[in-house]
């Protein structure tokens, strides 16, 4: 009985790996183009930290010539959701993120390097296993759970580092005759790299991002193939990365600390590794205090809530290209209406240690980025965000839609358009006021709060230098007129000089319309919102106060 034979008894079925390294060759492309990967568990909703990697893969495939996948890492079945692929799918379509290899729904999917599901190649996994244990690289380990707590117990009363290795590892140097009698009594095992590595030495590894990084070796005996046959992630990732031809892996900081072994079993493979980045977590600032952004305690840890809050798609994307690098901000400033397509993402210029995430800083970017649309675009991009949480604005928008362009185009295609809506959540309290049936309006005239000079002013503003027909300049010039006809200042530069001399300035003035008009104090242009409002609603509005 020698190392194959014990193989052969363990994985009759298994085909040589020679025929899988026949059936996924190298891939055919030009020299520096990346592939990538995004593997996540089909085990609840994208995390933010996922979709900023996935951003990443996509993005460095893209700019690369290369090719990015989506695989499916489902191997811990028991924490799998129902639909969960499909989830993760369409979670990132919904980030215009669609890989161009790999799953495309629960049980679809695209490319010749599958399957993209870690469930259906157990085949393959059993192929690589099975060369292991013919080369003596790894063993079968009849350990039970109450041995392994035994082992735990030892370890923890002598205060020695846990683990499977060295003498811990009971099954690591059983006599093959009684391995074998073993398995034909029918026992339970499960199959354990054997690792060559020792901890008193060290090994050096170049991270893309973090750079130069040394590691003690591996000498745990992990487990590669479990109970049910199926592979654990550290052996499934090896395999697959190679068999997939991934040349670079992006992933976050918790996965540092495996390089060790990762590097050891892609040595043992007879693999080459791929490059790894190791990008840092997204934090979250607590009272003053950093902490890892939680799926538990963070709604932004779900990707769903940027939808549900209609943050814009490129604004979330901006926003996280922004925290993976530093030369992104100066970029977009120089290439203000530039597609993200144009900017070239380097591993290098990473941030190495953990970003903040800055919700304020997102709301800015997503300000940025709608003031660019125009009204159909705003239009377009709020119904369809209404259809799904905001009834009452879509029956609003969607009750006059030519008129309702006309609100949203309000201040836009300017050299400076307007930048009050962060997200479309925000937009039915924004333009609320230019429906007359939901017209309810709060009269607060700041500095003016006589009632008498208020009601004189919007008297005489209405008989004596309103025109719905005014261009802008006369508009602006008959408000100035208004403000001098009762002691105010025709321009703020002139109060300011002289405040003595006036009781205000045509600022003040121009808020008892705009309050009278809207019921607020601050609005986009007010001459652009009576030319939408339109001569009879003005009048009465006015008239109403």
């Amino acid at each position: 009985m020698d190392y194959k034979d014990l193989a052969n008894l363990i994985f009759p079925e298994a085909k040589p790996v020679s025929y899988y390294e026949e059936k996924y060759p190298e891939r055919n492309l030009p020299e520096g183009a990346m592939v990538t990967r995004f593997a996540p568990s089909p085990t609840g909703f994208i995390h933010i930290g996922g979709l900023f990697g996935s951003i990443i893969d996509q993005k460095l495939a893209k700019q690369t010539d290369g090719v990015f996948i989506l695989r499916i890492e489902d191997t811990d079945q028991k924490r799998e959701i129902e639909n969960g692929i499909t989830q993760i799918v369409d979670s990132l379509k919904d980030f215009d993120i669609v890989a161009d290899e790999g799953m495309t729904s629960e049980n679809t999917e695209k490319g010749i390097y599958g399957p993209y599901k870690q469930s259906e190649r157990k085949d393959i996994y059993q192929a690589y296993a099975k060369w292991l244990i013919e080369q003596g690289l790894a063993y079968p380990c009849f350990c039970t759970p109450e041995d392994l707590d035994e082992i735990r117990g030892k370890q923890e009363a002598a205060k020695i580092r846990p683990g499977y290795y060295g003498i811990w590892a009971k099954c690591r140097n059983i006599p093959l005759d009684e391995v074998v009698a073993r398995i034909q009594n029918v026992e339970k095992y499960i199959i354990r790299f054997k690792s060559q590595g020792r901890e008193d030495r060290k090994i050096k590894h170049k991270d893309s991002i973090k750079g130069n990084i040394e590691f003690p070796e591996n000498d745990q005996d992990i487990v590669i193939i479990k109970a049910d046959g199926l592979p654990t992630y550290h052996f499934a990732h090896a395999v697959d990365d190679h068999l997939m031809r991934v040349t670079q892996v992006i992933r976050g900081d918790e996965w540092v600390s495996s390089i060790p072994l990762h590097l050891e079993l892609f040595k043992a493979l007879g693999f080459k590794p791929p490059k790894y980045a190791h990008t840092a977590t997204i934090m979250k600032d607590d009272n003053g205090s950093k902490r890892k952004i939680s799926k538990r305690k963070d709604p932004e840890a779900a990707v769903s809530y940027y939808h549900e809050q209609g943050i814009p798609v490129q604004a979330v994307k901006e926003y996280l290209l922004n925290i993976a690098n530093s030369n992104f901000e100066p970029w977009r400033r120089a290439n203000k209406d530039a597609s993200m397509d144009e900017f070239e993402l380097q591993l290098n210029k990473m941030n190495v240690s953990g970003a903040v995430f800055d919700m304020v800083k997102l709301l800015d970017i997503s300000k940025t980025v709608i003031s660019k649309y125009d009204a159909e675009e705003v239009y377009n991009k709020a119904i369809d965000w209404a259809n799904r949480y905001d009834e009452e604005l879509k029956n609003m928008l969607e009750s006059n839609a030519e008129y309702s362009k006309k609100v949203l185009g309000i201040e836009r295609g300017n050299v400076k358009p307007r930048k009050d809506i962060a997200k479309w959540s925000d937009l039915k309290d924004s333009i609320i006021y230019m429906y007359e049936d939901k017209f309810k309006p709060v009269y607060e005239f700041q500095k003016i709060n006589s009632q008498e000079e208020v009601k004189n002013i919007l008297k005489s503003y209405i008989e004596k230098h309103f025109n719905i027909n005014d261009d802008k300049q006369t508009w602006f010039d008959k408000m100035k007129d208004l403000a001098e006809e009762y002691g105010y200042a025709r321009e703020v530069k002139e109060f300011k000089a002289e405040p003595e001399k006036y009781k205000g300035h045509v600022g003040d003035i121009s808020t008892v319309i705009r309050v009278a008009v809207t019921g607020r104090c601050n609005t986009p242009d007010l001459y652009e919102i009576m030319q939408v409002l339109g001569e009879e609603t003005v009048k009465q509005r006015i008239h109403n106060v």
